[in-house]
Parts: structure tokens; C-alpha cells; sequence
């Protein structure tokens, strides 16, 4: 989430208790109203050298449906069954062979929010 997104959501409120390092103060709010349309994730994940932490919550009906899970930093585990992968999953996202979810949908294409904002200026 750039700075210039996160202005743009806060509504000056609190954070939630969600446990999220950059979730908007009245943001869920928001992903929750979305969701009424169809089921919305919001995944935040921070890796550097390999250790790194993932934190995910899907959304549905108006209704926090599915967490918020995470994985505390250094801790292993399978890319099936982490976070991301979960809320993907739940979002209609399906693994392929040899790849997890957030690898079938594309989000192994860039590192940094500055590579998704480079390919989409193109």
C-alpha cells in the first residue's frame, strides 16, 4: 500500500485490531462494504533475504469471513497453506501444478509496490 493509497482510504480513525502494519484507520470498514458485491482480501506481506511474515483477511457479505491469519517472522511454512494462499483460495484462486495460489494469479511478477506501479504505467 503506497502512502498515496493509504491517505486516500484513512478516514482518520483508529486503526482496527486487526493485527495489520498498514491497514488504513477505517479501511476495513470499507473492504467490508465492497465486499457485498463479491468477497474482497486485504494481504500484507513483508520479506527481506528470504524471512519475512504474511498477514491476510478475506471479506464477504459485509462480513469479516476468514481471519486475519498470519505467519510470525522466520517462522516455516508450506506456500499452500499461508496466508496469502488461503485468501486467494477463498477469493476463487486455484493452484496449478507445481505453483500455489499467488503464483497462479500473477503476484510473483514484481517485488515492491514500485514494480506493480512501473508495469501498469506502461
Amino acid at each position: 500500500m503506497t502512502d498515496e493509497v493509504f491517505d486516500g482510504v484513512a478516514d482518520g480513525s483508529a486503526a482496527g485490531d486487526l493485527g495489520f502494519g498498514r491497514l488504513p484507520g477505517g479501511f476495513e470498514r470499507l473492504l467490508a462494504q465492497w465486499s457485498v458485491s463479491g468477497p474482497v482480501a486485504y494481504v500484507e506481506a513483508e520479506y527481506f533475504g528470504g524471512v519475512g511474515e504474511q498477514r491476510a483477511a478475506v471479506w464477504a457479505d459485509g462480513a469479516l469471513v476468514l481471519g486475519p491469519l498470519d505467519v510470525p517472522t522466520k517462522k516455516r511454512f508450506s506456500r499452500t497453506v499461508s496466508p496469502i494462499s488461503q485468501s486467494l483460495g477463498r477469493l476463487g484462486a486455484r493452484r496449478g501444478l507445481g505453483e500455489d495460489e499467488f503464483e497462479s494469479v500473477g503476484l510473483d511478477h514484481h517485488r515492491d509496490d514500485e514494480g506493480w506501479i512501473s508495469s501498469s504505467a506502461c
